[in-house]
């Protein structure tokens, strides 16, 4: 089969597992059936093939009036909307900061792929009735309250509208890019829910707001069409870990539960082989891929003070800790094993470890530390305690100390590479 033709049958084959994953009639897999892949016969009904749309309006909300345009945000003539478009959303498509050229359907309609908008919590033991120790959870921890929402449930459903500690969070999946981000969902006053439009720019994911009905990027969380349009939510720390470290560090935390309301085959993957590093990017349209990394290849991905760093998985993996300064920030990179790949095989415990990697203000107490990996263990120099892939001191002169988070979001190479073109690669030389 020459290269072409394989290009054409991957892509097909890409979009029947798109179209599967969401499928009305997927299988349901409950908090209380452990087994994997257990099948309903049961389809979803119409109530469950998209969420509710009556979300009250924040009194604070601007619905209806007019805003105005950021100083800094330059109104473009973006074409004819995407198609049906107009049929589907009340947005004002007057208002864009994007060629509508560049957004394309992902197959399903708006709300095809439904948020998560009343999400329940269990207990770490209960989640540990289905959940595998090497299956990847994105933790969310605010205000002394820590959640794990399994990606097992958010590659399904790509939005949690959720609580965290008190604070309103959109906590947002986007299988084709590989970004985990969670976004503070109150802005200028208002609270929003976030749904998906069924549209990618740059093979990410668009959602939406059901306040104004405005689009917004969920890799960049700026609006980019409609009523808000120039505005920016604002990013909040989220981890990427395995299930076991999650239980371990916080066995009295809650888990987002499978309880909801849709009938999916929750730990599954719908993009079996997605993650391919030799794969291309599934309808990608945008600027051309920096050539520094392949393609798909995973990076950890920080930004501070306009300086941008992506810090590859097959780098880290070698070396476990990077210290490094972005924007005059002193930050550590840590990397340790143990993480099921989510786009790898049929069933997501069953998929290659790609491990874990997450950043840090390596400043404690005034003291600027310096980390590294000796005889299998993460420690700092000054006082050689020993640290885990969560910033936390567990042995040594400094245990019970905690790195401060900052905010770093896993990707694929060509989608970070999109919106920000003009990021380093760490080498370990840089």
């Amino acid at each position: 089969m020459n290269i072409k033709v394989y290009w054409f049958v991957s892509l097909f084959a890409t979009l029947a597992l798109v179209a599967v994953a969401c499928s009305p009639t997927t299988a349901t897999v409950s908090d209380e059936d452990p087994a994997q892949g257990a099948v309903s016969s049961e389809t979803d009904s119409e109530e469950d093939a998209a969420p509710a749309t009556d979300i009250p309006v924040d009194a604070g909300s601007s619905a209806g009036a007019t805003i105005d345009v950021p100083d800094d945000v330059e109104l473009i003539e973006g074409g004819e909307p995407p198609r049906s478009a107009e049929q589907e959303f009340e947005t004002d498509f007057t208002r864009t900061t994007v060629l509508f050229s560049e957004i394309l359907s992902g197959g399903p309609p708006k709300d095809g792929i439904p948020a998560v908008d009343d999400p329940k919590y269990i207990s770490t033991s209960e989640a540990d009735e289905w959940l595998k120790d090497v299956e990847p959870i994105a933790l969310v921890e605010i205000n002394g309250q820590a959640r794990a929402f399994p990606i097992q449930i958010l590659i399904w459903h790509e939005i949690v509208n959720a609580e965290v500690g008190g604070q309103p969070v959109s906590v947002t999946f986007c299988p084709l890019c590989n970004t985990a981000i969670a976004f503070n969902r109150e802005l200028d006053s208002l609270v929003m829910d976030f749904g998906t439009t069924g549209r990618l720019r740059f093979s990410n994911l668009v959602m939406y707001d059901r306040q104004t009905e405005t689009w917004w990027q969920q890799a960049t969380g700026e609006a980019i069409i409609g009523e808000q349009v120039g505005k920016q939510l604002e990013y909040l720390p989220l981890s990427m870990i395995s299930w076991q470290q999650f239980k371990d560090n916080y066995p009295d935390g809650e888990v987002l539960s499978r309880d909801t309301g849709n009938s999916r085959n929750y730990g599954t993957n719908p993009y079996v082989g997605y993650d391919n590093i030799n794969r291309s990017p599934f309808l990608y349209i945008g600027p051309e891929t920096p050539g520094e990394l392949p393609a798909m290849a995973r990076v950890l991905t920080v930004e501070i003070g306009g300086d941008a760093v992506a810090y590859p998985y097959s780098v880290m993996s070698d070396l476990s800790v990077a210290n490094d300064t972005i924007g005059g920030v002193e930050i550590v990179v840590l990397w340790q094993p143990g993480v099921a790949s989510a786009l790898d095989k049929a069933t997501i415990s069953a998929s290659e470890d790609v491990g874990a990697v997450d950043a840090f203000s390596r400043v404690l107490n005034e003291q600027i530390l310096t980390f590294i990996f000796d005889n299998g263990e993460i420690k700092d120099e000054q006082t050689g305690s020993v640290w885990n892939v969560l910033g936390q001191a567990i042995g040594g002169e400094l245990a019970g100390e905690e790195l401060e988070k900052i905010v770093a979001i896993n990707h694929f190479w060509f989608s970070w590479a999109a919106f920000m073109p003009d990021t380093s690669v760490y080498t370990p030389e840089s």
